[in-house]
């Protein structure tokens, strides 16, 4: 099977989220894309009102129940502390050997792809898929070596300026975020009174 990774805080899940993976696996004829939370990301300093892990979960299986070839994997969870990509996607194709992997990733990342953990190693074993963001560099623009620009997909998705800070921001200033979420996390960030004051 051919699967898409995209991993992120989900915290919490967005329309945005759910596009990208909707248009990698259009993009790239994928089987399934598996939306992947981290547990502490290494780039990310977690806000005060983050929600726990548990709950970024719940809201992810919610947003993703009624889809088939949309899916979550808490690989990064149960393990627990930094996770690399490197080290997740080792873990992934062993577990999974007759799987083809795209981590997907936005443009923005694709530019410093040469500054990941133990990138080689994680080339050799997935391909990347980038998201083609309004306001970041585009292929022609980024210059990479050949070992990595070979791997590298470009995936067109429409402009969707959502992201889970504004969306924690929305809810401390207690305005709506319906229709910014599914409305299963929708129902659940109220029942549960997330990001707020």
């Amino acid at each position: 099977m051919k699967i898409g990774i995209l991993g992120g805080t989900f915290d919490p899940v967005h329309i945005g989220h759910l596009i990208a993976a909707e248009c990698a696996k259009e993009g790239l004829q994928l089987d399934e894309v598996w939306l992947m939370p981290t547990f502490v990301p290494p780039h990310k300093r977690q806000d005060g009102d983050a929600a726990a892990a548990e709950e970024r979960l719940d809201m992810l299986e919610r947003a993703t129940a009624a889809y088939d070839d949309i899916c979550v994997t808490d690989i990064e969870l149960r393990r627990g502390g930094i996770s690399y990509t490197a080290d997740t996607m080792k873990a992934l194709t062993e577990a999974y050997p007759d799987h083809q992997f795209s981590f997907i990733i936005g443009a923005d990342m694709a530019a410093i792809l040469p500054s990941w953990k133990r990138i080689s190693e994680l080339a050799s074993r997935v391909r990347f898929a980038a998201l083609d963001r309004p306001g970041f560099p585009h292929i022609h623009d980024i210059m990479l070596p050949e070992k990595l620009a070979s791997r590298l997909d470009w995936v067109e998705m429409p402009a969707v300026d959502v992201s889970s800070t504004f969306v924690r921001s929305l809810r401390r200033k207690g305005r709506s975020v319906r229709f910014l979420v599914p409305d299963s996390v929708y129902d659940y960030i109220k029942e549960r009174r997330l990001y707020e004051a």
